[in-house]
Order: structure tokens, then C-alpha cells, then sequence
């Protein structure tokens, strides 16, 4: 078989402006350990759009290609490419990776954490031009680099839900391993009706919540989120006053036992410690930007709150977001997460569309026109 020695792809050349669609080369070898995929599905997801807008960025990283939620069929591999659990890699398989990591620093080898390498790298973070030039998701092919953790997807988990178990579900879940789990009757509220929110909110729900209480906008999300699992919805045009009065009402007073920060508004610190209940857990995992509302200490003091950092998520996490999909395939209609598939020169427009929340999670199929 002849390999593609060049790739279409999606480039964002300056923040906020529309993606070029361009041809970037790609090796001509496969290092040992890497392959070499043709994309069959990417997803897009909020941290795409915080690095389009600008919010989410860092000197020198443009031009660069965008996703990182992705799944390909393997056309080429190198020597003793395995996926995470050992098994061969061979051409015809379908893949999904995460992020790449070295295995020797003090996060992989102390630490025992891949999500602190000190060499992690996403495929975002791989500008367009220099080699390996296309490692992200808005391409025809992408070149899987030998750290990058890759996983052989079983038949049954449909492509836009293994792309989105590449990041979105598996942030998700580790935020809640990473909470203690849900204990069987608990209030859970869930800051942010987006992609995240909603998925969190069925988490929530089919881990044994009694009361889950999805906090978002617009009402057409909100909408969703009742759809997956959701008891009660507030909608944040009622300020922040307003949303911690009106979970307060909904718990008779008593707050949520499990409060998740999928939002990264500045105002979800303050909303989560004042809705929290006593001895209760506030997840922060949507505030990845640098300034958020200040609030007092003696609100966590007074109360005896854990507050729990989680960030993304590993290979396991990767794993299990794909184990949840197998397990509870039939209980929720996945699919109404996803928009249909359009090709590379529609992703602009997708992008736009998520940023002004007229599009819930977007799916690129860049076999299409």
C-alpha cells in the first residue's frame, strides 16, 4: 500500500479567525511505536473553543490543527506498536489516543499520574508547521506518536461516542472518582449545561443520585439535561443569588452532597460553596481559566467542605469511558449529544456554532466534502 505523503486538514492560523483548510505533509517513516491513522470521526470540544477564542493559549503554539476527542483506522504502523494494554496494532483496526506522555518523569514514574508529565503532549499542542505536522483530529490522516496512549476500540461503542470518551467523558469520570463516587441517594448539582454538564448529569443519575440539579443556559440545553437524567434544572440568567436560593429550596435547605464545576464561569466558586451542604464535596474541574469570583475560606471552614482539583484525565480514565458507553449503551439516547457529521470545511461554522451555543457537541467526519 502507498502511504499519503500529505494530509488535508483544518488549520487555525490566529485565534478567533476562521480555520484554513490546508495540506501539510506528513513523515515519510513510521517511528517504531507510532502509527499512522486515517480519521474516520473527531468531536469537538470546549477546550477547542476556548483555544479558538483566545481564552485558552500560549506563546508560540499557532498555526496549529484542533481536536483532540478523535478515532481512526489504522493504515500503517511502526515496529512494536501496541495500543495501551499490549496488543498489536495492525491496519484495519479502529483507535482512539490520548495524550502522548515520556513514562520516566516524576508524574509518570513517582507520581504514578500520566495526567502530570512533565512531556505531556496533546495532538493541539503540535504546531502545523513543523514535523509531525498533523497529530490532531480536524484531518484526513493524523501521525500517532509513539507516546501517545492508543486504544483499540471494541465494535460496539459508536465512533462519535469513542471520540468523545477521548476527553469530555473521561474528564468527567475522573472528577467523580476523584470525588469519592456518588453514595446512593445524594443531591448532585452540576454547574455548566454543556456537552460536559449534560453527560455529568447522566453520570450523576445512573450512579445512584437521588436528586440531580443541572445549573446552565439556554433553555434548549437545559432541555437536554432533562433528558439525561436531570430531576430539576436552574438556568443561570437568575443570577447567582438567585441559583443558590433556588437549589437551597430544591434540597429544603439543606444543599447538595456533590457539587461539580463543569462550567469554568468566574461565578462558580461562590455559587458552589454557598449551594454546598454541610460536609459536602465541590468538584472543580470546567475552571481552567486564570480568574474566578474570590470567596471567603470560612465558607469552606464553616461548613467542612472538601474541595477536590481534577484535571482531564488518563489512558485508565480513557478506558473506562469507554467500558461506561459499553455498559450503559440502551439507558440514555447518546446520540442527541452529537450534531450530525459534517466534513472539514464546515468545522469553521461548528466552532461558531458551539461558541454561541446554538451547537451542543460537534462531529467532524473528514471523509465527507
Amino acid at each position: 500500500m502507498t502511504l499519503p505523503t500529505s494530509t488535508r486538514a483544518a488549520v487555525l492560523v490566529d485565534h478567533g479567525a476562521e480555520l484554513e483548510l490546508q495540506n501539510l505533509p506528513l513523515p515519510t517513516e513510521i517511528e517504531p511505536g507510532a502509527a499512522l491513522v486515517r480519521l474516520v470521526c473527531s468531536t469537538l470540544c470546549g477546550t477547542d473553543i476556548e483555544i479558538w477564542e483566545g481564552k485558552m493559549s500560549f506563546p508560540g503554539m499557532l498555526p496549529m490543527v484542533l481536536g483532540h476527542e478523535m478515532v481512526g483506522e489504522v493504515i500503517a504502523v511502526g515496529e512494536g506498536a501496541n495500543d495501551a494494554l499490549g496488543h498489536p496494532l495492525e491496519p484495519g483496526q479502529r483507535i482512539g489516543w490520548s495524550e502522548s506522555v515520556c513514562g520516566e518523569c516524576y508524574g509518570c514514574t513517582v507520581l504514578r499520574e500520566p495526567v502530570f508529565c512533565q512531556k505531556r503532549g496533546y495532538g493541539f499542542m503540535q504546531r502545523s508547521d513543523v514535523p509531525p505536522y498533523a497529530t490532531a483530529g480536524l484531518a484526513e490522516y493524523a501521525y500517532v506518536t509513539p507516546g501517545a496512549q492508543k486504544l483499540i476500540l471494541p465494535d460496539e461503542v459508536k465512533d462519535a461516542w469513542a471520540a468523545m470518551a477521548g476527553c469530555a467523558a473521561k474528564t468527567v469520570l475522573r472528577g467523580f472518582d476523584r470525588a469519592g463516587g456518588v453514595r446512593a441517594g445524594d443531591t448532585v448539582v452540576i454547574q455548566g449545561s454543556g456537552a460536559l454538564g449534560v453527560f455529568a448529569t447522566a453520570v450523576a443519575k445512573i450512579s445512584g443520585a437521588g436528586k440531580v440539579i443541572t445549573v446552565g443556559g439556554p433553555d434548549s440545553r437545559l432541555e437536554v439535561a432533562k433528558k439525561f437524567g436531570a430531576d430539576h434544572v436552574v438556568n443561570i440568567s437568575v443570577g447567582s443569588d438567585g441559583i443558590v436560593q433556588q437549589v437551597l429550596e430544591l434540597t429544603g435547605g439543606a444543599g447538595a452532597n456533590l457539587v461539580i464545576d463543569l462550567a469554568g464561569a468566574p461565578s462558580v466558586g461562590p455559587e458552589a460553596i454557598g449551594m454546598a451542604a454541610a460536609r459536602g464535596t465541590f468538584v472543580v474541574i470546567g475552571s481552567t481559566g486564570p480568574v474566578g469570583q474570590p470567596f471567603a475560606l470560612s465558607g469552606i471552614m464553616g461548613k467542612e467542605l472538601t474541595v477536590v482539583g481534577s484535571i482531564n484525565g488518563d489512558v485508565s480514565d480513557y478506558f473506562h469511558a469507554i467500558e461506561f458507553f459499553k455498559a450503559f449503551a440502551d439507558r440514555y439516547d447518546w446520540d442527541e449529544l452529537f450534531s450530525a457529521p459534517v466534513g472539514l470545511s464546515e468545522a469553521s461554522a461548528c466552532i461558531t456554532h458551539m461558541h454561541d451555543q446554538s451547537e451542543l457537541k460537534a462531529v467532524i467526519d473528514p471523509r465527507l466534502p
